[in-house]
C-alpha cells in the first residue's frame, strides 16, 4: 500500500545535531521548559540557537492556550502547553501536543522533536504525538517519494522521578504509537480498499504477529447460527459481513475480558438513507473495531495476564435487493426479537450480537463495547470526549480517570434504563432498534439497547464507549480508543508503565458497586 512515509521513533537520548541538519521541536509546559539545564538541550540547538536565545524565547512564550517561538529561522522551535487545564481534560495537555507538532514541527526527512514532562504525562503524550502522523495517503506525489521520513522523539522528564526513560517504556510507547497508527490508517481508509475482506486481512496480519489464529464466522453461517444482527446489517453487501474473534489466553488468567468493537466498513443508512452531507465520512464507522485491534496488538505485545478477546463486528450498511427494510423483523443472538423502524441504527444491531457472544461463548466477566455509534454523542460529550455508559460506578469513575492519564478523553452519560428503555417498545417485537423521541437521552437509549439484550440484571461489568466524534478531527483519524484501552486495563498489564497509567488497582476496592457479584469480576478494580 501506499503511505505517507514516516518512521516514528521513541529514543532515551536523541542525539547531537545541529538545527540546520536535523530540525528540532521542543514542547513542554512553559513550567517545566524552564526547568530544563542548558547541557539537556544544547546539542541540538548550538551552535545557530545560544544560551540567551533560549532563555529569551522561554521569557517571550506567552500561552493563551498555547504559543510558540521559532529559535532559528524555520529549523528550531519551542512550543508552550497551557499552563493548567481543567478537571475533565487531561494533565498531559494531549490534544494541543498534537496540535502543535502538526502546526510547528518544521518540514524536512530527519526530525526531532523534545517532549518536556513530567513522568505521568509520557504516555499520554507519546500517544498525542503518534497521531500528528497519520500513515494514509492516496496523494500521487507521496507515492512516487521512495525515502523515508524520519522523526525521533526524546523524552526530557522533569518533576518528580526526573531519570531519563526506560527501554522497557521506550518500547511500549512505541507498540502504543504503532497500535494508535494502525487504528488510524484503517479508518483512514475508504471502502473500496477498507471492506470487510480487508478488514479481516488486517485481523489475521495482527493474529500472525501474535501467533493467534483468529475465529471467523461469516456471510450465511451467520444467519445459521442466530446472529441476526450482524447479518441482518451486511447482507446486501458485495462483501458479506463477518464475527472475528482474537483470543489472548495466557496461563494463569484469573478472568476474562472481551472488547467488542463496531466495524461498520460504510454506512449508508440502509434503505433508510443518509443524505449527500451526511454520508460522506462514513467510512469511520469502524472505528470502535479499528481502535480494538490496535490497541488489542500493543497490549498484548506488552504482555497481558488474563484472557484477552477482541470481538469485531463486521458489516458493510448497503443498499440492495436483499437488503434490510424497516418493518423487518430480526431475531439477535440473544433470542430477543428486533422490529427495525430505522435501518440507520444498525452499529447497535450488530453490537448486540457482539456483546451476547462474548458473554454466552466466550464467558467474559468484563465486557467493553467501543463504537462510533450515534451523532447524537458530540452532542452529550462533545467532539474530544467519548462517552461512557456503564453499569459500574466504579468502571465509570475509572474510565473518566483513564481518559485523562491516556488523553483519550471520556465523560459519562446517564445510564437509567427503567426510565428510557420504553423508548425502544414495539407492539410487535420484544423492542424496536430506534428511539421514539430522538429528545430525550439518545446516546444512552442507544447503548441501553445494547445492554437489553446483555440483559440489564447481568451479573458481570458492562461498559459501552460512543466515540463518535473523537475518532476523528477534520479530515483525519485520530486513531482515538487504544491509548484508552491500554491505559484502562492496564493493571492487567506486565508492563510497568501501563501499570502506572491505569486508574483501577488490586487494593482500591469497589465497595458499595454490586457487592453480590463475585468478587473474581472484580479483581481489576
Amino acid at each position: 500500500m501506499k503511505m505517507a512515509n514516516v518512521l516514528l521513533e521513541f529514543k532515551a537520548a536523541a542525539g547531537d545535531s545541529e538545527p540546520q541538519s536535523r530540525p528540532v521541536l521542543v514542547i513542554g509546559q512553559q513550567n517545566n521548559l524552564q526547568q530544563v539545564n542548558w547541557s539537556q538541550i544544547k546539542g541540538k540547538l548550538q551552535p545557530a540557537v545560544s544560551k540567551e536565545v533560549w532563555l529569551a524565547a522561554l521569557a517571550a512564550l506567552s500561552p493563551n492556550p498555547t504559543d510558540s517561538c521559532p529559535l532559528y529561522l524555520n529549523h528550531a522551535t519551542v512550543a508552550a502547553l497551557p499552563a493548567r487545564v481543567s478537571r475533565h481534560n487531561s494533565p498531559s495537555s494531549a490534544h494541543f501536543v498534537s496540535r502543535l507538532v502538526r502546526s510547528c514541527l518544521p518540514g524536512g526527512n530527519n526530525r526531532c522533536i523534545v517532549m518536556v514532562c513530567e513522568r505521568s504525562d509520557v504516555f499520554a503524550s507519546s500517544c498525542a504525538i503518534s497521531r500528528a502522523f497519520p500513515t494514509f495517503s492516496r496523494r500521487s506525489a507521496s507515492s512516487r517519494r521512495t525515502e523515508k521520513k524520519k522523526v525521533t522523539v526524546e523524552f526530557i522528564v522533569v518533576g518528580q522521578g526526573s531519570s531519563s526513560v526506560e527501554p522497557a517504556e521506550l518500547q511500549c510507547l512505541a507498540n502504543a504509537a504503532d497500535g494508535v497508527r494502525l487504528a488510524a490508517r484503517i479508518v483512514d481508509t475508504p471502502c473500496n480498499e477498507m471492506n470487510t475482506d480487508h478488514f479481516l486481512d488486517e485481523i489475521k496480519a495482527v493474529g500472525a504477529e501474535l501467533s493467534i489464529t483468529p475465529v471467523i464466522i461469516r456471510g450465511e453461517e451467520l444467519k445459521q447460527k442466530g446472529f441476526g444482527g450482524i447479518y441482518g446489517v451486511g447482507k446486501a453487501a458485495e462483501h458479506p459481513p463477518a464475527l472475528a474473534v482474537l483470543s489472548h489466553t495466557p496461563a494463569g488468567a484469573t478472568q476474562t475480558i472481551a472488547w467488542v468493537g463496531k466495524g461498520i466498513v460504510y454506512d449508508t443508512g440502509g434503505l433508510s438513507m443518509k443524505g449527500k452531507t451526511t454520508m460522506p465520512g462514513m467510512k469511520r464507522d469502524c472505528g470502535g473495531a479499528a481502535a480494538i485491534l490496535g490497541a488489542f496488538k500493543a497490549t498484548v505485545k506488552q504482555g497481558f495476564k488474563d484472557n484477552l478477546h477482541a470481538v469485531f463486528c463486521l458489516a458493510e450498511n448497503a443498499v440492495g435487493p436483499t437488503a434490510t427494510r424497516p418493518d423487518d423483523i430480526h431475531t439477535l443472538y440473544s433470542g430477543k426479537t428486533v422490529e427495525i423502524n430505522n435501518t440507520d441504527a444498525e452499529g447497535r444491531l450488530v453490537l448486540s450480537d457482539g456483546v451476547v457472544y462474548a458473554s454466552k461463548d466466550l464467558s467474559a466477566d468484563i465486557i467493553l463495547d467501543m463504537a462510533t455509534l450515534t451523532g447524537a454523542q458530540g452532542i452529550a460529550t462533545g467532539k474530544h470526549h467519548a462517552a461512557v455508559l456503564t453499569n459500574s460506578e466504579a468502571w465509570e469513575a475509572a474510565c473518566v480517570r483513564a481518559g485523562r492519564s491516556s488523553g483519550d478523553l471520556a465523560h459519562p452519560l446517564v445510564y437509567c434504563p427503567e426510565l428510557h428503555f420504553s423508548e425502544f417498545t414495539s407492539a410487535l417485537a420484544d423492542m424496536k432498534n430506534s428511539v421514539a423521541d430522538r429528545e430525550n437521552a439518545q446516546s444512552s437509549c442507544a447503548g441501553l439497547f445494547i445492554a437489553a439484550h446483555l440483559g440489564f440484571d447481568w451479573p458481570g461489568v458492562w461498559v459501552h464507549v460512543d466515540m463518535a466524534y473523537p475518532v476523528h478531527v477534520g479530515e483525519r483519524a485520530t486513531g482515538f480508543g487504544v491509548a484508552l484501552l491500554m491505559a484502562l486495563f492496564g493493571q492487567a498489564s506486565d508492563d510497568a508503565m501501563l501499570n502506572k497509567v491505569s486508574p483501577l488497582s488490586l487494593d482500591s476496592g469497589a465497595a458499595g458497586d454490586g457487592a453480590g457479584r463475585d468478587c473474581k469480576r472484580r479483581r481489576l478494580v
